[in-house]
């Protein structure tokens, strides 16, 4: 099998004949890789060489986000404030430029992904994401409050790119996945209600995702912290799994199978654990094993291995994931 095969098995939860994959979508710091490059690891590998060194299997970012474009002046790349802040910086977001150079990339792609060498992820800003980087943390969520107009018509005009993007793609290689980028939960759970999300993110969902799932493409979304109260959300917005599933947050993956056995998960696995050795990480591939085994989970790092983790702990977890990941599909 190939890792293109074995990603797209796992999602549609189907069997895999020798291993789940070992992908590590985020898989470490920067720092950390400062860090293993002073313990032997060889000092000019690219990113993609990176993973091949650990004999991972690539997960490769195609990032298509509407944000503003290179060639923003700097005046305007100010916090977004009211409509008229926004009315000058909208020609500079969504750019035909910066899609044209992400269909470049995907071109570029196109031979190694159709020979089956890695998958790809696109990268879209989520409905959440977009409004805050563009407002800044404080008024964005003062701006459900007093500016829900100018919220909406953020997120027509990011729907409307999306799609756009996506259809685009999509006439250039079928990826294998969409993450929409929200980060929207923190370790206590949602940073919005329900009735938030109601109102403001899921008309914009149910535009594109329909898109998306005619394109033959699982959509996710990418939140951190604990996103168990808002899978149902998630799931009646046609979202089909979510990432990274972070244990420091209290997120429950054998509870989460039980409640939603569709869902497609990804990450879940404990950072904090690999940092204190072989048995500790054993223990966690050992908790994992069992959802391992139902399908539709691609097991991986809950979020980057952190600085603290040296080579040879990090080399212990690539060879633990390796016989996990076989176990997993006997």
């Amino acid at each position: 099998m190939n890792a293109r095969t074995r990603f797209l098995q796992t999602l549609n939860f189907e069997k895999c004949d020798d291993r789940l994959p070992m992908v590590e979508w985020a898989a470490w710091w920067d720092l950390t890789i400062e860090r293993w490059k002073t313990e032997g690891l060889p000092p000019d590998l690219s990113w993609e060489a990176s993973l091949a060194h650990f004999d991972l299997d690539p997960l490769v970012c195609i990032g298509a986000g509407g944000g503003p474009a290179a060639d923003t002046p700097a005046a305007l790349s100010r916090l977004v404030s009211d409509e008229a802040s926004y009315d000058a910086l909208r020609p500079y977001l969504f750019s035909d430029a910066a899609l044209a150079g992400v269909l470049e990339h995907a071109r570029r792609l196109k031979p190694g992904h159709d020979r089956g060498e890695f998958s790809i992820r696109i990268w879209l800003d989520g409905y959440f994401w977009f409004p805050r980087g563009l407002m800044g943390i404080e008024q964005h969520m003062l701006a459900f409050y007093d500016q829900p107009e100018l919220m909406h018509r953020m997120n027509r005009d990011l729907s409307d790119y999306n799609i756009r993007a996506i259809r685009a793609i999509a006439t250039v290689l079928t990826p294998e996945m969409v993450g929409f980028a929200e980060d929207m939960s923190y370790n206590h759970g949602p940073m919005l209600s329900r009735g938030f999300f109601n109102e403001f993110l899921l008309p914009y969902y149910q535009r594109t995702v329909p898109v998306i799932h005619g394109l033959g493409i699982k959509a996710l979304v990418d939140t951190d912290g604990d996103v168990t109260s808002m899978i149902p959300w998630l799931l009646g917005a046609g979202i089909d799994g979510v990432y990274p599933l972070e244990r420091q947050a209290g997120v429950d993956l054998a509870k989460l199978r039980a409640l939603y056995p569709r869902l497609i998960m990804m990450g879940g696995f404990d950072k904090m654990t690999m940092s204190q050795g072989e048995a500790p990480m054993r223990a966690e591939f050992e908790r994992l094993l069992p959802v391992m085994r139902t399908g539709g989970f691609i097991p991986s790092v809950d979020h980057q291995t952190p600085p603290e983790v040296s080579l040879q702990n990090f080399q212990t977890y690539v060879r633990l994931f390796r016989e996990y990941c076989g176990r997993a599909a006997r």
